[in-house]
C-alpha cells in the first residue's frame, strides 16, 4: 500500500467517530439528510452522502435519532432529530470529546508522548 493511500485510510479512521458526534450535535433541531450534509460542509466537515445516509440509519437503529416524514411538500423529506436517549448520550460524548481532545493536544504537541496521563 502506498503512503498516500495509507494516510487516507488513517484519516478516514480518525474522522469516523467525529462524524457521529457532529451529526448528533446538529440533530438537536429537526433536519433532513441533505440539510445536514450542507450544514456539515458549511462548517468545514467533509462528508459524502453515501457516508451520511447509512450513518443516519444506524443512529436511528441505535435509537439515538428519531425520524419523521414530511409529506406536506411536493417532495417528501425524512427529518431526523435527537431522541431522548440521543440527548443523554450526546452530553456524555461531548464531555469525552473535550477530555480526549485535551489529552491528544498535549500528546501531539512538540513535547508529545512525554505525558504520563492515560486516555481512560
Amino acid at each position: 500500500m502506498k503512503d498516500d493511500e495509507l494516510l487516507q485510510n488513517l484519516i478516514t479512521d480518525l474522522r469516523r467517530g467525529t462524524l457521529v458526534l457532529a451529526v448528533l450535535c446538529l440533530a438537536k433541531e429537526a433536519r433532513y439528510g441533505y440539510s445536514l450534509l450542507q450544514d456539515m460542509e458549511n462548517q468545514g466537515i467533509r462528508i459524502e452522502a453515501n457516508t451520511l445516509y447509512p450513518l443516519l440509519r444506524r443512529l436511528e437503529t441505535q435509537e439515538l435519532l428519531k425520524s419523521e416524514w414530511d409529506v406536506s411538500e411536493s417532495r417528501p423529506r425524512k427529518y431526523y432529530i435527537l431522541s431522548g436517549r440521543g440527548e443523554s448520550l450526546l452530553v456524555k460524548l461531548k464531555e469525552e470529546w473535550r477530555c480526549l481532545s485535551q489529552q491528544m493536544s498535549k500528546f501531539v504537541s512538540e513535547e508529545g508522548g512525554n505525558s504520563n496521563e492515560s486516555f481512560n
